[in-house]
């Protein structure tokens, strides 16, 4: 009488387990090192955010006339004064970077709080903080209005 085969022989499962060990080796290096990746996208983000309200801003300023009014058009006078056009707010620290930055929070050098003036565009450069002593790199542009 023939026997029927169930299942599979051991040398098949040990094969199995191997490859799928091989695949993880593999495949586990690509996904440890995601934060950095986070925090350039973020940084990006921010970065987009900030311009697009100085944008919004200089086109609010030009229908105002450039006349100061609440929710249409703000002073922009310096690189700083982008954060405030976000809603909530962006804050924007101007100054020395610290030791450590504080994830999320955008520095500005005091040389690069760059002055525009009306209708003037400025390419304004930051750091992002990601808990790193220099932070992400990342360029803005505030658009000079209602001054």
């Amino acid at each position: 009488m023939k026997q029927m085969q169930r299942g599979f022989t051991l040398i098949e499962l040990v094969m199995v387990i191997v490859i799928l060990g091989v695949l993880a080796a593999v495949a586990l290096p690509k996904f440890v090192d995601l934060k950095s990746d986070a925090v350039a996208a973020a940084a990006k983000g921010v970065a987009g955010g900030l311009s697009s309200a100085s944008s919004i801003n200089y086109a609010g300023c030009a229908a105002k006339n450039n006349v100061v009014t609440a929710n249409v058009c703000a002073t922009v006078a310096k690189c700083s004064d982008v954060g405030l056009l976000t809603g909530p707010a962006t804050t924007i620290t101007v100054g020395a970077l610290p030791s450590k930055t504080v994830d999320g929070t955008v520095y500005v050098l005091t040389a690069n709080d760059t002055a525009v003036t009306n209708g003037v565009t400025a390419t304004c450069t930051a750091a992002y903080g990601d808990g790193t002593a220099t932070g992400v790199a990342m360029t803005y542009s505030a658009i000079g209005a209602g001054n």
